[in-house]
């Protein structure tokens, strides 16, 4: 429990923060976005852990400490003004005054910019999916899927990767016939190859690169924060209310993302990353597929805490097996 600590205080604060800013009613809605947040981001902990478990001791901290208030205030407070402002062309003052003033015509505009959201999100999620799923992997777990014989030729292709995300691109644009969305696509799909390839410049043999490391997290922690920012305003348009209840949902799937890297969660589950990578596969799908049509937020978080569920039963069904025949 001690690595939750500091996720129950930072949530007690800001409950009460949330009961001054709108009474028990806004209490219950922070609530709410917590579980949301969590539900949707699961996952992520689970991609969080692979990638720190590579890195040093001393970015594994920062990611902590510099993390949080990225999360927290950059990406569900900061991040959504600076959409709105580009596309109105107002200062960022001005749209966080019309935020505060005219919740209407700020969720308003949001939600017109919701499909390049999604289209680069969801490409950026797609392609952490494609590299793992094409990677040759140890330990097989859907094994009539990633044992087949058009498995083992597929990921033997070069760049398998990228000529996979771009032909949904270019089925998203035939499908939207929108430039926009595929321009959106494609600069997720160009954001995830650089990294790759920061990483690839900076990394020792056996360590990953800190900084390569640090920005891929907080980028794919974007990715997954673009649902929960947007889907908030469901419960509520207060942006203060938004930033406290996905802020602390997203402290807490830190937390979850420390305890798994000093447990060696991942290595005691050997399923678990599977089911986190299956889940960001699908969410990715979902995230394109709200750009025409609407899927409940509630949906993308039982998928995802479902799949992790079955990989971590599933391996705990492996470890008695493979205990009871030693």
């Amino acid at each position: 429990m001690r690595y939750f600590y500091s996720s129950f205080a930072i949530m007690a604060i800001g409950l009460i923060t949330a009961y001054f800013l709108g009474g028990l009613a806004a209490v219950y809605i922070t609530f709410l976005l917590t579980v949301l947040e969590i539900s949707l981001s699961f996952d992520n902990s689970v991609v969080n852990a692979k990638v720190l478990e590579t890195m040093d001791p001393i970015w594994q901290k920062r990611f902590i400490i510099f993390g949080i208030p990225i999360a927290v205030f950059g990406m569900r407070l900061v991040f959504p003004l600076a959409i709105v402002s580009f596309v109105t062309g107002m200062g960022m003052i001005e749209t966080l005054q019309v935020a505060m003033n005219q919740p209407d015509e700020y969720e308003k505009v949001l939600k017109s910019t919701e499909g390049t959201i999604f289209a680069f999100g969801g490409a950026f999620l797609l392609m952490v999916f494609l590299d793992f799923f094409f990677e040759e992997k140890d330990i097989k777990w859907v094994t009539f899927v990633e044992g087949s014989r058009f498995m083992e030729k597929a990921s033997s292709v070069n760049n398998i990767e990228l000529i996979t995300a771009i032909m949904v691109g270019i089925a998203l644009g035939h499908i939207t016939q929108d430039f926009g969305i595929v321009q959106a696509f494609m600069y997720g799909v160009l954001l995830h190859s650089l990294l790759g390839m920061l990483d690839h410049f900076l990394s020792s043999e056996t360590v990953k690169s800190g900084v390569a490391g640090f920005v891929y997290l907080e980028v794919l922690d974007a990715s997954f924060s673009f649902d929960g920012v947007i889907g908030a305003f469901a419960l509520t348009s207060n942006i203060f209310i938004i930033m406290i209840g996905l802020g602390v949902g997203a402290m807490f799937v830190r937390s979850m993302t420390i305890y798994f890297v000093e447990h060696k969660t991942l290595s005691h589950f050997r399923y678990l990353e599977h089911g986190a990578h299956y889940a960001i596969g699908i969410l990715a799908l979902i995230m394109l597929m709200k750009i025409t049509m609407h899927v409940s937020e509630l949906v993308t978080g039982t998928i995802g805490i479902g799949l992790i569920l079955i990989a971590f039963l599933h391996s705990l069904w492996e470890n008695k097996r493979a205990n009871e025949t030693l």
